[in-house]
């Protein structure tokens, strides 16, 4: 088992640059993971290690060896390296490199006749990514569409705000125009939460194949999506605001459509 120490070793440089730079870890095809649960749902979602690295103070080897039963490679690190590679102040002691995923459209796999999709177009930050992620996971929805995204999926923000949500959703990215074919081609009603020519969310039927697409707060959602709109769905609100968290409103989206399922 290799020992590194130093935070100037090379390859730990390469690892810093891919938890701060969304460039090595599109050029690369990896990315950095912390903490064991996180680790774990990305296991269980089918993500390839490369390495693991972890800190035998915080996280013994014996420890390790009943978390880790793939065969790849074993790294300990000095605490002056954890501290430089970890994101979070309180962690385990664990990291570890995995592959990305392409997230292309054409990798969904809809085996319901009656699909459940959550689209969001255009988020910028990426804790509101990680709440959405979480809130799909909660609904076990059948994919969530990030539509013309801001930042990659496997930026540390995201997973760290998703709490590994972003392993255990089946996601997909692409254009609002190659998003809006997909879901036509595969005779997907699309539901867009916006104020024009709007009615309460709770009136529509969505137990049929169903995308509720959700837009920022500041812009809401581009015309293309207005356009190709089944009907645009809004939340009634009491207050002297008119717009909420897109998080919270697609919580609600979401889990009305599964009280109409059944929870199914």
């Amino acid at each position: 088992m290799k020992t590194i120490t130093s935070s100037q070793n090379t390859y730990i440089k390469q690892l810093v640059q891919l938890k701060d730079k969304s460039r090595e870890r599109k050029k690369l095809g990896q990315f950095l993971i912390e903490g064991v649960r996180e680790i774990s749902l990305a296991i269980k979602g089918g993500y390839d290690l490369e390495t693991v690295l972890f800190y035998p103070e915080l996280f013994s080897e014996e420890k390790r060896n009943d978390f880790i039963n793939q065969e790849i490679n074993i790294i300990e690190i000095s605490k002056e390296v954890y501290q430089k590679l970890a994101y979070r102040d309180t962690t385990e002691g664990i990291l570890a490199v995995a592959k990305t995923k392409p997230n292309s459209l054409d990798n969904l796999k809809l085996e319901r006749k009656n699909p459940l999709i959550l689209v969001a177009e255009a988020p910028e930050k990426p804790g509101n990514i990680g709440a959405i992620l979480r809130t799909a996971d909660a609904a076990h929805v059948d994919a969530v569409i990030i539509a013309n995204p801001k930042t990659d999926l496997y930026n540390p923000n995201i997973i760290r705000s998703s709490v590994g949500c972003v392993f255990t959703n089946q996601i997909a990215v692409g254009s609002t125009s190659e998003i809006i074919n997909f879901l036509n081609q595969n005779s997907i009603s699309i539901y867009c939460a916006a104020l024009q020519a709007s009615v309460n969310y709770h009136t529509q039927d969505f137990t049929t194949s169903t995308a509720i697409v959700v837009g920022t707060e500041a812009t809401g959602l581009s015309e293309e999506w207005l356009e190709n709109s089944a009907q645009n769905i809004i939340i009634p609100m009491q207050g002297e605001i008119d717009s909420m968290n897109v998080s919270v409103a697609a919580g609600i989206l979401i889990f009305e459509a599964k009280r109409q399922r059944n929870f199914k």
